[in-house]
C-alpha cells in the first residue's frame, strides 16, 4: 500500500512487519481517554464477559490484544488468572503502569504481560499445561491480525473473539447504527467509515476517529484529536469457517449479536459479531 496514495494508518505507524498502529504513541494516549475509566465497562458486556467465564469454569484467561489492558484489568479484579498480550508496546505500558500501582495486590502481582501477537504467540508465551480455560480477544482487536491458531484453548476450554458487522459495513459503506457496546465513553465526536477495494473486493476498512481530548490546564479549550485504525473486512459466514478450521472442527460453535442471540435475517442490526467456541478435542 502507498501512503502517498490512501493513508491506512496514522503518521508515525510502522509499515512493514505486522503494523503497530498505535507505533506513535499519540494514538495510544488517546484510546485510553476514549475507553475512560477501566471501571466504566457497559453493565451488559461485564455481566455478559463474567457469566460465560463462570459457566465454562474458567480460571485462567488469556487476553489477547489486550491493548491498554481493560479487560485484563476487571478480570482480575473479579479473581481470575490473567496472561495479558498485544504488539503494541505503547499500549502495553498502561497495563504495565497498572501493575506496577497495584503490585501489592496479589492478582495483580500474579499478572503476566508479554509483546506478542498471533503469529509468534507459542514462541512468545509459555503456554500453560494443555493451554487457558479462556482466549478472549474482543473490542474488534482480531481485525488488526492476519491469521488466527486455536492452540492456546485447552481442550474444553472457550475462544472468544468478535468483530465488527462487516456485513452491514460493506452492504451500505457505513457502520450499523448505535452506541458502542463496550465502552461508555462520552468524547467521541465522529466516526467516519470508508471503504478500500482492490480488484473489485473488499481489502480493507478504515475507521477516522474524531475524540475530543479533555483539557489539561484550567481555562483551555478542548482538543479535537484525529487518529485512522485500519481493519480487515472479516464476513460473519468466512470469519465462522475460518474459526471452525483453527479447531480442525472439533468444537462448538454459537454466535451473538451484540451479546443477544443472532438469527440471520433478523429485524435489529448488531454492531457487532461475538463467537464464541468451545474447544472439544
Amino acid at each position: 500500500m502507498v501512503d502517498s496514495v490512501y493513508r491506512t494508518r496514522s503518521l508515525g505507524v510502522a509499515a512493514e512487519g505486522l503494523p503497530d498502529q498505535y507505533a506513535d504513541g499519540r494514538a495510544a494516549r488517546v484510546w485510553q481517554l476514549y475507553i475512560g475509566d477501566t471501571r466504566s465497562r457497559t453493565a451488559e458486556y461485564r455481566s455478559w464477559l463474567l457469566a460465560l467465564l463462570r459457566q465454562h469454569r474458567c480460571r485462567s484467561v488469556l487476553d489477547v490484544a489486550c491493548g491498554t489492558g481493560v479487560d485484563s484489568i476487571m478480570l482480575l479484579e473479579e479473581g481470575f488468572q490473567v496472561t495479558s498480550v498485544d504488539a503494541s508496546d505503547k499500549m502495553l505500558k498502561y497495563a504495565l503502569k497498572e501493575r506496577w500501582e497495584r503490585r501489592k495486590e496479589e492478582p495483580f502481582d500474579r499478572w503476566v504481560i508479554e509483546e506478542a501477537n498471533w503469529l509468534t504467540l507459542e514462541k512468545d508465551l509459555e503456554k500453560p499445561g494443555d493451554g487457558f480455560d479462556a482466549v478472549i480477544c474482543l473490542g474488534n482487536s482480531f481485525a488488526h491480525l492476519p491469521d488466527f491458531k486455536g492452540d492456546m484453548v485447552r481442550p474444553g476450554g472457550v475462544l472468544v473473539i468478535d468483530h465488527r458487522n462487516y456485513d452491514h459495513i460493506l452492504a451500505t459503506g457505513c457502520a450499523p447504527p448505535g452506541k458502542n457496546i463496550y465502552y461508555k465513553s462520552d468524547l467521541t465526536k465522529d466516526i467516519t467509515t470508508s471503504v478500500l477495494l482492490v480488484n473489485n473486493k473488499a481489502h480493507m476498512v478504515t475507521l477516522d476517529y474524531t475524540v475530543q481530548v479533555p483539557p489539561t490546564e484550567a481555562g483551555a479549550a478542548p482538543e479535537l484529536s484525529k487518529f485512522r485504525l485500519s481493519y480487515y473486512p472479516h464476513q460473519l459466514e468466512a470469519f465462522t469457517a475460518l474459526l471452525k478450521g483453527a479447531f480442525q472442527g472439533k468444537c462448538q460453535h454459537s454466535v451473538l449479536g451484540d451479546f443477544q442471540p443472532y438469527t440471520p435475517g433478523q429485524a435489529h442490526v448488531p454492531c457487532y459479531f461475538i463467537h464464541v467456541v468451545k474447544k472439544t478435542a
